[in-house]
């Protein structure tokens, strides 16, 4: 279980949620020397946690029940928060996009376009600053070229992608199954930072996510972004939120790789790694394009802020990339934030999503939490 945490635990501030042991509902905890900490009675939510002044205190300091961390239910370490994610926010996976959508959703289209695509555009786009006058320029190239796109218009210019991934509290946790609907035949993990920030718009921890996506629903119409991206298990964060004190902050995050494996049956294995040095837009130019003056989130947000990883690596026939089979187990890591690990199944066959926002209320009522 030690692989779930950072590689410098000792001083890193964990939160995150699990179902107690004792079979009473969903728990927000801390975590300290590999030990789980109940904080439930502090606080019952992870957003009202998250929005305390004391929170490091809290976090450091307050008694609670404890339990080994090996052998617990692990869930999302969000509860009320809305579930955002920015997209095309790194060029290569825009690149991908545009192939997605130029491919109308066909795996087997995929490869020669991808070669016509990165023929013409070449260097061009790299090192591009969204919204500029040099970007501003490669558009009108593009355009003559016949090459223009939805996707490179959120990529390079000056507004990012925000849409909603998924909706309150059915994000799955480390160790849970992750679905992707039985019909989809060329579909991918997305490993991401995800972002944590409180109502007034301020960066407060960082975790992994697993953005899944359906490239071929997707490739068909950006229209059908909902049905690619918001299925029955389809959004997996974890393990744990870590926040940002003396020891992490936003510094590191920007300087953050994070590494995938997807191990399959037959001996598959796919790997893969975004770095966060290669982002198009800052984190906090995405956390200020999601939250303002035009729209607020008075029990925060978690933000996936988009990967560099695009799988090219073909798994069946040649040309036609990668897509997930039943089994397949999907690893997201990176040293500061600790591992998340889902198994793919048949969003048709992961647990249903029942456990919603009047279910949560009326648990923490019984519990006498509120």
């Amino acid at each position: 279980m030690s692989e779930l945490l950072p590689v410098d635990r000792e001083r890193a501030a964990l939160v995150g949620r699990v179902f107690d042991p004792d079979g009473d509902g969903p728990c927000v905890v801390a975590v300290r020397n590999g030990t789980v900490v109940d904080l439930t009675p502090v606080e019952p939510t992870m957003s009202g946690l998250l929005e305390r002044e004391d929170l490091l205190d809290i976090v450091r300091n307050a008694g609670g029940r404890e339990w080994p961390l090996a052998g617990l239910e692990l869930l999302a370490p969000c509860d009320l928060q809305v579930i955002k994610a920015c997209g095309v926010t790194f060029v290569r996976s825009m690149i991908e996009r545009v192939i997605e959508e130029r491919a109308q959703g066909d795996p087997a289209l995929a490869a020669d376009i991808r070669r016509r695509i990165e023929g013409v555009l070449g260097g061009m786009i790299g090192g591009l600053r969204p919204g500029s006058p040099e970007a501003a320029r490669v558009k009108d190239l593009l355009v003559a070229e016949g090459l223009w796109s939805q996707y490179l218009e959120v990529g390079i210019g000056p507004d990012a992608e925000v849409f909603t991934k998924a909706p309150v509290l059915s994000a799955v946790g480390s160790g849970a199954e992750i679905g992707v609907p039985a019909y989809s035949r060329w579909n991918n993990p997305e490993p991401e930072l995800v972002l944590a920030v409180g109502s007034d718009g301020r960066p407060v921890g960082a975790t992994l996510g697993n953005d899944v996506n359906l490239r071929d629903v997707e490739g068909r119409s950006a229209l059908l972004l909902s049905k690619a991206k918001d299925n029955n298990a389809s959004c997996a964060i974890g393990p744990f939120i870590r926040l940002f004190d003396d020891s992490f902050g936003l510094e590191d995050v920007r300087g953050l790789d994070i590494e995938l494996t997807v191990t399959g049956t037959g001996g598959f294995v796919l790997e893969g790694k975004s770095s966060l040095s290669e982002i198009s837009r800052d984190v906090l130019d995405l956390v200020g394009q999601t939250i303002g003056p035009r729209h607020q989130y008075p029990d925060g947000f978690v933000l996936f802020t988009g990967t560099l990883f695009a799988p090219v690596q073909d798994r069946d026939a040649p040309g036609e990339g990668f897509t997930h089979k039943l089994g397949d187990e999907v690893r997201i890591s990176s040293p500061l934030l600790g591992t998340l690990t889902n198994v793919v199944t048949h969003a048709e066959k992961a647990p249903p999503w029942t456990f919603g926002i009047r279910a949560l209320m009326a648990n923490l009522a019984s519990r006498g939490l509120l």
